[in-house]
């Protein structure tokens, strides 16, 4: 007689399919913010991608438990002085629930960086 051991639950990081996935995840959300009418002079004027690339991917990473460490500024010194509006915020938040889709990421998984993004936001918004 065999013995069903519940698994234990995969991390959000595993759910996002650990760094490879979320550097995928991470190329096309910035492609996304780009191509998006709201935001995209925001990015336009990114001097270094490689280095918003990465320290994207280390945030997510990081944000979702997996093991990398994340090296970029805090929220508040990262957006401090460019007096994000909620239109604009929110139109980040669809490109990456877009994105997430694209890369057919379960539902329950997507809430679960909804909500995280949305635990970000007063760190974001009209600094």
């Amino acid at each position: 007689m065999t013995q069903n051991h519940p698994t234990a639950p995969l991390s959000l990081y595993e759910r996002l399919g650990k760094r490879a996935g979320i550097d995928g995840i991470v190329r096309d959300v910035i492609a996304a913010h780009l191509a998006n009418p709201l935001v995209k002079t925001r990015y336009e004027g990114v001097k270094d991608f490689d280095h918003l690339h990465r320290v994207s991917v280390e945030f997510f990473c990081a944000g979702s438990g997996g093991p990398e460490p994340y090296t970029g500024r805090d929220m508040i010194s990262s957006h401090k002085g460019m007096n994000i509006s909620e239109q604009e915020y929110l139109a980040v938040v669809d490109d990456i629930m877009t994105t997430l889709e694209k890369h057919e990421i379960d539902g329950q998984t997507r809430s679960d960086v909804v909500g995280i993004l949305y635990s970000l936001k007063p760190q974001i918004l009209r600094l």
